[in-house]
């Protein structure tokens, strides 16, 4: 009797079997849609700026929920300021996070300051931003140095007038930012030659 073992054996169909060895065609060597969204969302950096404890007092008893303020930026002149709300931090910031990302604005800078100095009001927080020279650095505390950060600002001179609140002072530098403008846009906004208005 021969009794021969096939355990382990390819078989008549021989290698790769009909469809060939491999596995047919890759990806290339471009990078998919994946790998390009990854690469994104790496760019951007999140800070937490402060996380509150809010007790609200519904029928039955007392409900207790996290708020959560984040700066959102990618350091290249794009930033924004998100709050969030949930019963869990890790969930409140999550909110924080896609509600600034929600809010961006697009700060123009001159190098690696500001063009001209501006103030920024939220509720009843102002902060004044003033333009500096290469070599500064970012002075200015708080919630205001963290948008300023994130926004890719390295040099400036930074104020902080009235209320103290992280959420306010951080709206009021975003609010400040967003109306900074370049000579070259001021010009052609009012129609005449850059070195008309500058002269």
């Amino acid at each position: 009797m021969d009794n021969v073992e096939t355990k382990g054996r390819r078989g008549p169909g021989g290698p790769g079997g009909p469809g060939g060895p491999g596995r047919g065609p890759g990806r290339g060597p471009g990078r998919g849609p994946r790998e390009q969204r990854e690469e994104i969302e790496r760019e951007w950096q999140e800070k937490v700026v402060q996380i509150r404890r809010v007790t609200k007092v519904v029928k039955g008893g007392k409900k207790m929920s996290f708020r959560a303020t984040v700066v959102v930026g990618n350091g290249k002149g794009q930033v924004g300021v998100g709050v969030g709300k949930a019963s869990e931090v890790i969930s409140a910031i999550q909110k924080a996070v896609a509600d600034g990302k929600k809010n961006l604005i697009t700060v123009k800078m001159v190098e690696t300051s500001i063009p001209h100095t501006i103030t920024g009001k939220a509720a009843s927080s102002s902060v004044l931003i003033k333009p500096a020279s290469k070599g500064t650095g970012v002075i200015a505390g708080g919630s205001v140095r963290t948008v300023l950060e994130l926004a890719g600002i390295k040099d400036i001179l930074s104020k902080s007038l009235g209320g103290n609140s992280p959420l306010n002072t951080a709206r009021a530098t975003v609010n400040a930012l967003s109306q900074l403008r370049r000579a070259e846009d001021v010009a052609a906004l009012r129609g005449i030659s850059l070195e008309h208005l500058v002269g």
